[in-house]
């Protein structure tokens, strides 16, 4: 799997950003695309902002059993796929906000380095390594850039 850890994979993600316009239609989906972006800026804000509780023990395991491998797994997300309620975007947007915040994630994310977030908490999952953030980031991402045809 490409890395966003890798400054030149984070470029090719940044340059498909970059392609999106206010006016881009999702090929599935209900999500408009600044609604899509701030979608996507939700798991970087449980990183990098307290705006998301973290779920009690009891709910954290039952994620790690029934969602984490579907989450960090090597396995492409399929369409229309359910997502947790955090991640559900219905209010509008403003699109360059977002866009924005998202690029600014992104380059954070790639000069912080795989070694930070090595074993590094989830907020949902416990304890991940390298390899299953990048997939985390990356698939979730290249998914929904996938659904604006970027």
């Amino acid at each position: 799997m490409k890395s966003v850890f890798s400054k030149e994979e984070t470029d090719k993600l940044l340059s498909r950003i970059n392609n999106l316009t206010q006016s881009s239609r999702p090929f599935w989906g209900e999500m408009n695309v600044s609604q899509m972006l701030a979608h996507c800026n939700v798991p970087y804000e449980m990183i990098y902002t307290d705006n998301y509780p973290k779920p009690n023990l009891f709910k954290r395991f039952l994620l790690k059993i029934f969602v984490k491998k579907a989450v960090v797994g090597e396995k492409p997300y399929p369409k229309n796929g359910r997502t947790a309620p955090q991640f559900i975007i219905t209010d509008d947007r403003d699109f360059e906000k977002e866009k924005k915040q998202l690029i600014s994630y992104l380059i954070k994310t790639q000069e912080l380095g795989e070694n930070y977030f090595n074993n590094k908490e989830n907020h949902s999952f416990g304890r991940l390594t390298k390899e299953e953030w990048n997939r985390m980031f990356y698939k979730h991402l290249d998914h929904h850039l996938k659904q604006f045809g970027v």
